[in-house]
């Protein structure tokens, strides 16, 4: 019996130490891919914006698998499945990307376009049209306050479903603003966020005019450090959706060539608006 036990006691202990250098592997890993992140010098803002969401899984799956964090603008826009973007069929999605530490933003509540400028400056309103909601499609008025509480409104909803305040920061439809619209925004707390020219990688354009290669090849050429790129959760007018063929080359090749990716809590641009 004694002997038996003199050779089993060395396996063990070969299988234990085994054990330990797997771990000890796999942490070293872990750090030196965490610290590659940490003193990235070419950071790049990767946001998306709502839309019908056909795509917000495979985004999401992709966004997990490369272990890449965003910004998520949303309004709450006519989906493909389920009821409208920030409702509760979606809200459960909205909740997971939370838990993987991503941003959130406003987009307006209605997806509301700014379309003119009335009044002025001490007494401003907007002529305005939602691509959303029960006033789709009609021009109206905002005044500066109804203005920010579209705003807000979507930002009310995200902090609800995910129990995460989002950013103090919103991204007007299409990027339509005027230096009148976005002074009511930020004496309401709001900065605006737009995107990069090369940051527009062109998933809102027509397949015929746009292929997915050429927005893939036109992205991994022109984007530079410190560049907001811009896409979104689907689109309805595109025939050939964009994220499925180019979202995770796109990644991939942007992280071969030294970049990495950053959300707008990071952005120096916003630190003051955030901090406040």
């Amino acid at each position: 019996m004694p002997a038996a036990r003199a050779r089993v006691e060395p396996v063990g202990l070969q299988t234990n130490l085994i054990r330990i250098a797997i771990i000890f592997i796999a942490l070293s890993a872990y750090v030196s891919g965490a610290g590659a992140q940490n003193n990235c010098e070419k950071p790049l803002y990767l946001t998306f914006d709502t839309g019908h969401m056909g795509v917000a899984p495979l985004v999401a799956d992709v966004l997990k698998r490369q272990q890449v964090r965003v910004t998520f603008f949303a309004a709450n826009e006519r989906t493909k499945e389920g009821d409208d973007s920030l409702g509760d069929h979606w809200a459960p999605w909205w909740k997971a990307r939370a838990a993987e530490g991503h941003e959130f933003a406003s987009h307006t509540w209605d997806h509301t376009y700014w379309r003119a400028d009335l009044g002025d400056a001490r007494n401003p309103s907007f002529r305005v049209r939602p691509s959303a909601g029960p006033r789709e499609g009609q021009n109206f008025v905002l005044t500066a306050k109804q203005y920010c509480e579209e705003v807000t409104r979507a930002a009310d909803r995200l902090k609800s479903i995910t129990g995460k305040p989002p950013l103090p920061l919103f991204r007007a439809p299409g990027g339509k603003t005027s230096p009148q619209l976005l002074a009511s925004a930020a004496a309401c707390g709001y900065a605006h966020v737009g995107w990069s020219p090369a940051g527009f990688l062109g998933d809102e354009l027509p397949t015929e005019t746009a292929s997915n290669d050429a927005l893939l090849r036109k992205a991994l050429r022109d984007v530079r450090s410190g560049d907001i790129l811009l896409a979104h959760l689907g689109i309805w007018s595109r025939k050939d959706p964009w994220a499925p063929a180019v979202l995770e080359p796109l990644i991939v090749g942007l992280k071969e060539r030294g970049f990495c990716f950053r959300t707008l809590r990071e952005h120096p641009d916003y630190a003051n608006t955030i901090r406040r």
